[in-house]
């Protein structure tokens, strides 16, 4: 009887993450995907899980993180990028630009962990000697059948030769990670949207809507791992956190939506100010636009247009 119970267990299919390797994580905890198959020549079926609770992106409020979204599609640029168009490790990635939006009917968690799929077509595929040097991917994220959110978005793929160049001596990850200097003082988390200091990533500033990026290379979900510049992910973060920190009166929000565009690479070196304005008008009952830049050395290093949506309104 112990013999067939342990082939039963054994027929039955085991779900595991992705290597890590494949999404540029260190951490197997941070690593949503769980596979990948291919549909066509350029058309792929991604799948990945996502826990009910995490460290960072906070489930409190009974939905999903918005922005849990967006690293699950971000991991899905590299895993296919190396899985499927034979990019070698070692080449980086670079983010163009970023549009997600999402219907927060498929953010509600539930019983067991969310089993989500990702259907992904590739297209304005650039190659260089017969390796992918940019890359469009356009996402469709679908839950229990349901489609309920979609990502646009682009990146280029560098080699190790082409990055040096492109980073013009600022590419040695582990030399500006270790030489990163000590975070600044964070907002009052509340202010926010957060529970604890070392989840904020804004200074202030002693200006209305104008704020500081706090960059913390300890945090260890932010900083998975050590990178040359500031990563992609907290830049999404400082959006969502100047919403809060413009009309903290509104309580919790949510960004359903963000048409982002990644000018330059932040660095750590210099301070990046974070600016936001609110965008006149509701586009629909308990929700608001605002428009964030980030600017360092008086050039603009990234913006956004957000679509933010009071947590108390669903």
């Amino acid at each position: 009887m112990l013999i067939k119970e342990r082939s039963e267990v054994l027929a039955t299919p085991l779900t595991t993450t992705v290597p890590r390797e494949y999404v540029h994580r260190a951490a197997l905890s941070e690593v949503f995907l769980t596979g990948w198959h291919r549909n066509g020549p350029d058309s792929f079926t991604v799948t990945a899980q996502w826990p009910r609770s995490h460290c960072f992106y906070s489930s409190e409020h009974g939905l999903y993180d918005p922005l849990m979204l967006c690293e699950t599609a971000r991991q899905t640029f590299p895993l296919l990028a190396h899985a499927a168009y034979d990019m070698p490790f070692g080449y980086q990635l670079s983010w163009r630009d970023l549009r997600y939006e999402v219907d927060p009917s498929g953010l509600h968690i539930k019983g067991t962990p969310a089993e989500v799929e990702l259907r992904v077509s590739c297209s304005d595929i650039r190659y260089l000697r017969s390796l992918p040097a940019s890359i469009r991917m356009h996402i469709e994220l679908v839950r229990d059948g349901v489609p309920f959110a979609v990502v646009e978005t682009e990146f280029g793929c560098h080699s190790p030769e082409v990055y040096r160049r492109l980073r013009a001596g600022r590419g040695d990850a582990a030399g500006m990670f270790l030489g990163a200097p000590m975070p600044t003082a964070p907002l009052p988390p509340g202010l926010a949207g957060r529970g604890r200091d070392q989840d904020v990533v804004l200074s202030p500033s002693g200006e209305l809507g104008r704020w500081r990026l706090r960059v913390d290379t300890a945090h260890p979900v932010l900083f998975d791992h050590p990178v040359d510049h500031v990563p992609g992910m907290v830049m999404l973060e400082s959006v969502r956190q100047a919403a809060h920190a413009l009309h903290p009166s509104r309580g919790a929000v949510l960004p359903l939506s963000m048409d982002v565009r990644f000018n330059r690479y932040v660095e750590f070196d210099s301070p990046c100010w974070i600016e936001a304005e609110a965008l006149p008008g509701e586009s629909a009952p308990g929700r608001h636009r605002l428009r964030v830049n980030a600017l360092q050395g008086e050039a603009s290093a990234f913006s956004a247009v957000a679509e933010m949506a009071v947590v108390s309104a669903f």
